[in-house]
C-alpha cells in the first residue's frame, strides 16, 4: 500500500480486516449482511475508506455497555419489586 496521494485512505478488503482485526472471511459476512463498515467497489474491487472504518469502529464502541457508561445496567437504578400475591387463606 502507498503511503502517498489519495491511495493512503482506501484499504483493500484484507487491509481493512487486518485494520479492524477482522478475518477477510469475517468482513465479507458483516458487508454481506450490511452490518459491516461501509465500503465499495472500484475496479472490481472491494475498497474501505480509513475515516468510515474508524467511523463505525467508533460506533461499534458507542454501542458496548462496557465502554458506554449510559448504557451499563450495572449503573442503572434497579426495577421496583413487584407487589407479592397473597395467598389465598386456608379454611
Amino acid at each position: 500500500m502507498s503511503t502517498s496521494g489519495p491511495e493512503k485512505h482506501l484499504l483493500t478488503l484484507e487491509e481493512a480486516a487486518a485494520y479492524i482485526g477482522r478475518s477477510t472471511k469475517g468482513l465479507r459476512g458483516l458487508r454481506e449482511r450490511r452490518s459491516g463498515p461501509p465500503g465499495f467497489r472500484a475496479g472490481g474491487r472491494v475498497m474501505y475508506r480509513r475515516t468510515a472504518l474508524d467511523a463505525w469502529l467508533d460506533a461499534q464502541e458507542a454501542k458496548d455497555s462496557r465502554s458506554n457508561l449510559e448504557l451499563d445496567p450495572t449503573r442503572q437504578a434497579p426495577e421496583p419489586r413487584r407487589p407479592r400475591r397473597r395467598q389465598p387463606l386456608a379454611a
